[in-house]
């Protein structure tokens, strides 16, 4: 590359360009249909790893907070615990969103409870000995 000839000879090295794994802007914008699927996979898996960490670090706390007899370690280890149980919650909003995307959109409502007609009463009523002519 003719920028960084200067460079070169500055500094008396030869260099090269070396490709990057990371996706371009262009690259970003384009997307296959497996993106959800790693998203997804990608997702569960953090939120695994930060229950482990958590689970981790409540145990800490609680034998830090059984050590020093003090009301502030217990604090802090009963608000890790509840941000334990809030990514565990996660967890199982992430199970639903998924099971939303895969299921499909142009599926419509298989029970119809309440239809509405609108006409006149003549236009019913012959719809109705229509319906029952064709039944015969």
């Amino acid at each position: 590359m003719k920028n960084f000839d200067s460079i070169e000879e500055a500094l008396n090295v030869d260099t090269e360009v070396v490709e990057t794994s990371k996706p371009r802007k262009n690259q970003l914008s384009k997307t296959d249909g497996n993106d959800s699927e790693k998203d997804y996979e990608y997702s569960r898996a953090q939120l695994y790893s930060l229950v482990e960490k958590g689970q981790e670090a409540v145990n800490g706390i609680l034998e830090l907070a059984q050590e020093s007899d003090s009301a502030r370690a217990y604090e802090v280890a009963a608000t890790t615990i509840k941000a334990v149980a809030d990514t565990t919650d996660k967890l199982i909003d992430l199970q639903q969103k998924m099971k939303d995307l895969e299921q499909d959109p142009n599926k419509g409502p298989t029970n119809v409870t309440n239809a509405l007609f609108v006409g006149s009463t003549a236009e019913l009523s012959k719809l109705i000995k229509k319906q029952k002519e064709d039944d015969k």
